[in-house]
């Protein structure tokens, strides 16, 4: 079977190639069905009949890491992704999948990692399935977390908000909703998660320490939908924030134009980009949200979110714009560079 015909690493890594893989192939199969937001939109998650759905499964290596381990990880990730489109998340259903062999107490951690998550996020689990494989058959612990939630009680509010200032009709915070003008907040520092991940597998001894930022925003989320005018959010998960800013471009046929100096980066994250050839843009972070605000509202989100624990290096990086329908940043030396879809995250196994 020629390698064309075979799933890689890249197929799982976020960016333009999984892209492709679930346009070709699961759409083909699974989309069309008719709900208020399908599948077939690729947004964070999807929404039946007022509720929110999402699904999503967890690889992370090594399995405990800096600022975190997968357990706190997978509750994280489901929470958040029913949070950006709108969502109060209720509740949890865990599927775990174990080799033969898992030590007791590292499996223990996991699960208290997730309790006290879950206690943060107000969305308890409260069912699932737990299956063993042979040995080697597995590469020790996979954790697959569904989530589903209610409409937040703070959208409508949001959204009328954004119709004093933009003729939206959406009623749900999805991709396609970014307009030409719309600020672009950050809220703080990207890279962290990938770099602490990445740090903890190979065993670099970068100078300063490097933590995950994995962490639930429901509390963050409902601060900023307080103050109103956002028009979509999303977390810079797999590809980062480049494959983010893509994502909106494309989906709302608009440009997006980010600056260079804006954009938060930790220095011990930068230095070690620097010294492994990556792109800070392109590598995941799970306890980072990006919003696209109307400008009326968006000093004082800004404000509300630099008031919470996770976006006290909050920014505004940039503005959607008419000027082209693809993403630019300009850079520190006062050029623009287009920021093109990435393939992948650069780093695999992250989540």
């Amino acid at each position: 079977m020629a390698a064309a015909d075979l799933v890689t690493m890249a197929h799982g890594a976020g960016g333009s190639v999984m892209q492709s893989l679930i346009e070709k192939y699961v759409l083909k199969h699974l989309g069309g069905a008719k709900v208020d937001v399908p599948l077939d939109a690729l947004d964070d998650a999807a929404v039946v009949q007022g509720m929110v759905l999402k699904s999503d499964s967890y690889t992370v290596k090594p399995l405990f890491f800096p600022g975190g381990d997968i357990g706190r990880l997978a509750i994280s990730g489901t929470v958040n992704d029913i949070c950006m489109i709108g969502g109060d998340p209720l509740a949890l259903a865990a599927g775990f999948i174990i080799e033969e062999g898992f030590s007791l107490m590292e499996l223990e951690k996991i699960l208290e990692s997730m309790r006290k998550a879950s206690d943060e996020a107000g969305a308890p689990v409260i069912t699932g399935d737990t299956k063993v494989m042979e040995r080697g058959a597995l590469d020790k612990f996979v954790i697959n977390l569904s989530g589903i939630g209610k409409r937040n009680s703070l959208l409508d509010q949001n959204l009328l908000e954004v119709q004093k200032y933009r003729d939206l009709n959406a009623r749900w915070l999805l991709d396609s909703n970014v307009r030409a003008g719309d600020k672009i907040i950050l809220s703080g520092t990207i890279g962290d998660h990938g770099i602490a991940v990445l740090s903890a597998r190979e065993g670099y001894g970068f100078e300063t320490r490097i933590e995950s930022d994995a962490a639930p925003l429901k509390g963050t989320v409902n601060r900023i939908l307080q103050v109103g005018g956002i028009l979509a959010m999303k977390d810079p998960t797999r590809g980062g924030l480049a494959n983010l800013l893509n994502e909106w471009s494309q989906k709302s046929h608009v440009g997006i134009l980010v600056q260079e100096q804006s954009i938060p980066v930790k220095d011990g994250v930068q230095a070690a980009c620097e010294m492994l050839g990556l792109d800070v843009l392109e590598i995941g972070n799970e306890g980072k949200v990006v919003a696209a605000v109307v400008p009326e509202k968006a000093a004082a989100v800004l404000t509300a979110l630099r008031d919470t624990p996770q976006g006290k290096d909050a920014a505004i990086i940039g503005e959607a714009t008419s000027e082209f329908e693809l993403v630019a940043m300009e850079t520190v030396v006062g050029g623009r560079r287009i920021i093109a879809p990435p393939a992948g995250d650069p780093i695999p196994r992250i989540c």
